[in-house]
């Protein structure tokens, strides 16, 4: 009998299955689904402050709308307060009590007094484990990577004194040192990394000459980069590491686990294939097994991270010279 438990954040999961933060995680019926397909936990969407100030703007700007539309009115509305991150926080409430597979909270915020008081209120739910989304783009001439990054770590060690769940950090790629950053998340005490975000990008209408978003969702091939990191950084040990981008079916998930993830984060592929191909992965998966005669994926996990692979150079910048000059041999 093929066991597919595995741990991730201390959390213990029936399979290495994630569904990733995403609107489907922000639905009741869509994690009902996810939960009935197969999938081991949720990451709940995410909570982001700019959001939340938005929404608050907005209120404030139809509350007062109409002040002074008569000379003796001060006030067409009653005194409303916006309730701030109110809703959120009874969503994910309400999401945990929903499904029995581990649920986990997603927080972006900005300030460092927001960071803490949505993951205390966060914790109040009830929720599993919190997941701090790190996500900047410096585009200050002079700003020093460091401080940024000595910014991020202030803020989980902020986040990480305040609660006593397990706390991770989803990743963007854009790090100087990758290792060193998370070294320094390790000695912290973060329980989990996610590698990486998938950031949306930016895109020009060149007929209307202006700027526009564009919603692309990923595919196998970009999931390479994260392959790449989780083999080298799961020879680390701890934090566990949670691979994704680009997971899109059982063989993406078999790779990510071979190179040392802990488990997996989809989303891309639910929303291509349906949320109920969860189902599909885990029997590719356990098939797999089954034909390399694994019993459990401690049999195989981190067979093929970076100090245990046959070509440990695969995974560096020497597998780069190694392509270019296969290729001027063939010329």
């Amino acid at each position: 009998m093929v066991k597919l438990e595995t741990n991730y954040m201390g959390i213990k999961l029936k399979n290495p299955i994630i569904a990733g933060a995403s609107s489907l995680t922000g639905n009741i019926d869509s994690i009902k689904r996810i939960e009935e397909a197969g999938a081991a936990a949720i990451v709940i969407k995410s909570l982001f402050q700019e959001e939340i100030q938005l929404s608050r703007w907005r209120f404030d700007e139809d509350n007062n709308r109409y002040n002074d539309l008569h000379a003796e009115m001060t006030s067409h509305y009653p005194t409303l307060i916006h309730s701030g991150a109110k809703a959120h926080i009874y969503w994910v409430k309400k999401a945990k009590e929903t499904v029995n597979i581990p649920v986990i909270a997603s927080i972006n915020a900005v300030d460092d007094d927001v960071w803490v008081e949505y993951a205390k209120s966060l914790e109040e739910t009830g929720v599993d484990g919190l997941e701090l989304n790190f996500y900047s783009i410096p585009t200050l001439l002079g700003g020093a990577s460091e401080k940024l990054e000595a910014k991020q770590l202030e803020i989980f060690e902020k986040v990480k004194a305040a609660v006593r769940i397990p706390v991770g950090v989803k990743l963007s790629p854009n790090y100087t040192n990758i290792l060193t950053f998370v070294d320094k998340l390790k000695q912290q005490g973060a329980a989990g990394v996610v590698l990486f975000n998938r950031l949306f990008q930016p895109d020009i209408d060149i007929v209307e000459e202006v700027e526009k978003t564009s919603f692309d969702l990923s595919c196998s091939s970009d999931n390479r980069l994260s392959l790449r990191w989780t083999a080298i950084l799961s020879d680390a040990g701890k934090p566990d590491i949670c691979s994704s981008t680009g997971i899109m079916n059982g063989e993406d998930v078999i790779k990510m686990l071979l190179a040392g993830a802990s488990a997996v984060q989809v989303v891309s592929t639910l929303y291509k294939n349906d949320i109920e191909y969860i189902s599909r992965i885990i029997r590719d998966i356990v098939a797999w097994m089954g034909d390399k005669g694994y019993k459990s994926i401690k049999d195989f996990n981190g067979k093929l991270s970076k100090s245990k692979s046959k070509d440990p150079w695969a995974y560096e910048r020497v597998h780069y010279i190694r392509q270019l000059l296969s290729k001027e041999e063939t010329i």
